[in-house]
């Protein structure tokens, strides 16, 4: 039964797009989820609505650039260019039209801060103009952003990576599990990145045991303990020249995104005034 609902989903999935890319492979895993997954894909990208397609896939690209999700990006790159879309707008946000442009600021807000979406930001999409948006568009389009947001934190907890296959499609490496526990040869942590990497964690925790130890010798408050712990964190974030090359996103990603070094902040600390947030009912 259960390999039964795998086939199906499955086949919904080539049927809906064509092929079955790496996402559907590991939902699979879940074959209710990936049902329910696909139907939605398929209202948000194929099915009637304000948006054309080709729209609806470069905002897919925008909102996946803005957590330089790599896998994300060059699938919807295709899918684009496979409705229609202009090859000129993939070379960037600069050349998408000002409509599109002008989502950048929402787009942002969404990924990273999303308490601080006000109705003003609405307002200024909607204004009339020639570039204005109308609801129902305005609506679908906000609907694309948080999925692909959502999307790309799913992409990167699985491990799912664009490396071209020979086949053309993308690759899903899951890691290696051995019987005793250690990695793969192949894997990441047998370089000496990996092995300075646990060396550091080792350390860390070989401090945090010490400073629990201190906080049971000397009556430390729980507050000046959690203080030190952050502070124990902080200065164990060495990381290696090698190892920042490595993380720099690729260029054909940082071309649709905009104010690249505005990410997530805490949405509020003890002790201070929580900002205000945009309540619809």
């Amino acid at each position: 039964g259960a390999e039964r609902s795998l086939r199906q989903a499955l086949a919904e999935a080539l049927v809906s797009a064509g092929r079955v890319d790496s996402v559907s492979m590991v939902m699979g895993l879940h074959p209710q989820y990936l049902s329910s997954f696909w139907k939605t894909q398929r209202l948000l990208l194929r099915m009637d609505g304000p948006l054309p397609y080709h729209k609806r896939h470069y905002i897919a690209i925008m909102a996946a650039a803005r957590h330089q999700c790599t896998y994300l990006v060059s699938l919807h790159t295709e899918e684009f260019l496979q409705v229609g879309g202009n090859p000129a707008w993939l070379q960037g946000l600069h050349c998408a039209p000002p409509k599109l442009r002008n989502l950048n600021e929402i787009n942002k807000l969404l990924a990273h801060r999303p308490w601080l979406l006000t109705k003003e930001h609405i307002e200024a999409l909607l204004k009339p103009g020639e570039d204005s948006w109308s609801l129902a568009e305005l609506v679908q389009a906000l609907v694309l952003l948080t999925h692909y947001h959502s999307l790309a934190s799913f992409v990167f907890g699985c491990g799912i990576n664009p490396k071209e296959e020979q086949d053309g499609g993308q690759a899903w490496q899951p890691p290696s599990p051995h019987s005793d526990g250690s990695p793969a040869p192949g894997d990441s942590m047998e370089g000496p990145g990996g092995r300075d990497a646990m060396r550091e964690v080792e350390v860390l925790m070989e401090r945090m045991k010490l400073l629990q130890q201190s906080q049971e010798e000397e009556s430390i408050s729980q507050e000046e303990l959690e203080s030190r712990f952050e502070r124990q964190k902080t200065e164990s974030l060495l990381v290696g020249p090698a190892e920042v090359a490595e993380q720099c996103p690729r260029s054909s990603v940082l071309c649709f995104v905009e104010d690249p070094e505005f990410g997530y902040k805490d949405f509020t600390r003890r002790g201070q005034q929580a900002p205000p947030t945009f309540r619809a009912q």
